[in-house]
């Protein structure tokens, strides 16, 4: 008997050893073959997709609109003021040549009156010296005598200091003709009055100043330009501008006004030719056509001096680009696409411009491709996505990418 256990014992034990591991392993089949299959996840994103288009650069800047010609008026003469034009007033319109202030001309008129009085007198004293020079010349003749007179004899230095009292009297002339003039304070163009600074019954003299006007024929605004700018716009060199071989581009001026965004067209018609050694910027100068629209030249909303504007000029032919938001633009020049089968790709690409709201792409999209717009902390190609807004299949579970 102690044989029997001593050989049979272990074979028992082998035999239910294995007995229970095929029961196990036919069990967990059984689970298995009942278990569902599971299903695939996918990331739930947002596309849009990519479109070619051809298009000219827009460069932005901004300023402050400007007169092109200013004058502060300042009086050359002395006197009392004692007549003002009504239209000379702060935001006055008045006319080219039009009198804005007059200066008590009494005086002046009776300069002139002497002036032209002594003009008239040594006038007379020359005529008298050239008679006597002639009949001199005569008498020398008469007498027989040979050879010439001499100057005196002639009185030909008493006939130079006629000449001469005569050009000094006509300048006397000039001078109290010119001063009667400043009595008249006038503008060589049609404007508006910025400041006044003198009224009537004011007593002025030489240098007072008066007020500050400007042209409304033209307006003008500074636009600050990086070198990043310049490579985007055609700029003609001065000559180039001065030969009129080349156009300046066109600018679209605007500004948050009440009632909302006012527009208006402009043109660079020249840049001021230095680097602003503070900034390191160059200035581009466009210019506005009769901004008030009071010269019937232009027919644009008023824009007024003072006005701070944005500026879009126009710039570079872009052909065969793709325009996207700037935040696609991963920072190795990458972006994220779902392909054909809604997998993930990461396509490097070309940059065209990138702006900061927007990236122009020259290479690397082509049209028609789902540009991935949803961020993904860390893109993997090949991941399945799901493309929101289109029908999902039965085997794919939508997952957002916000989900643990």
């Amino acid at each position: 008997m102690k044989k029997f256990f001593k050989f049979m014992l272990p074979l028992i034990l082998i035999i239910m050893s294995t007995l229970v591991v095929v029961t196990l392993v036919v069990y967990q089949k059984s689970k298995d073959a009942e278990r569902k299959p599971e299903t695939e996840k996918a990331i739930l994103v947002d596309t849009i997709k990519a479109e070619v288009t051809s298009l000219n650069f827009l460069v932005t800047s901004q300023g402050t609109v400007r007169p092109r010609t200013e004058t502060t008026l300042v009086s050359e003469v002395s006197g009392k003021i004692v007549s003002v034009a009504p239209e000379f007033v702060a935001g006055g319109f008045f006319h080219q040549g039009e009198v804005l202030l007059q200066i008590d001309p009494s005086d002046y008129q009776a300069g002139l009156k002497r002036a032209e009085a002594a003009l008239a007198s040594r006038k007379a004293k020359l005529a008298d010296e050239t008679a006597r020079s002639e009949q001199a010349l005569k008498d020398w003749k008469n007498m027989g005598k040979k050879g010439q007179p001499s100057d005196l004899g002639l009185r030909k230095p008493q006939m130079a200091d006629a000449r001469a009292n005569v050009s000094a009297a006509e300048a006397d002339v000039q001078k109290a003709r010119r001063d009667l003039e400043r009595t008249r304070i006038t503008v060589p163009y049609d404007g508006l009055v910025r400041q006044k600074a003198a009224d009537i019954g004011q007593y002025v003299t030489p240098g007072t100043r008066l007020g500050v006007t400007f042209a409304i024929d033209t307006a003008e605004v500074r636009l600050p330009l990086t070198y990043n700018d310049l490579n985007y716009l055609e700029l003609p060199s001065e000559t180039e501008a001065k030969n009129k071989d080349k156009s300046f581009p066109a600018v679209t001026l605007s500004s948050e006004k009440a009632g909302g965004n006012k527009q208006w067209q402009a043109r660079i018609i020249r840049t001021e030719g230095v680097v602003d050694e503070t900034s390191r910027v160059v200035f581009a100068v466009a210019q506005i056509i009769d901004p008030y629209g009071m010269l019937g030249q232009s027919h644009q909303q008023e824009l007024k001096i003072g006005t701070f504007v944005n500026a879009e000029i126009q710039g570079l032919p872009a052909d065969n680009v793709v325009v996207l938001p700037r935040f696609v633009l991963r920072p190795d020049n990458t972006v994220l696409i779902a392909n054909a089968d809604d997998e993930l790709e990461i396509l490097p690409v070309t940059v065209a411009r990138a702006e900061p709201r927007q990236v122009y792409l020259s290479q690397g999209i082509a049209a028609g491709m789902l540009v991935v717009i949803t961020t993904l902390d860390a893109p993997v190609p090949g991941t399945k996505l799901a493309i929101r807004g289109r029908e999902n299949t039965s085997s794919t579970t939508v997952m957002d990418k916000n989900e643990p």
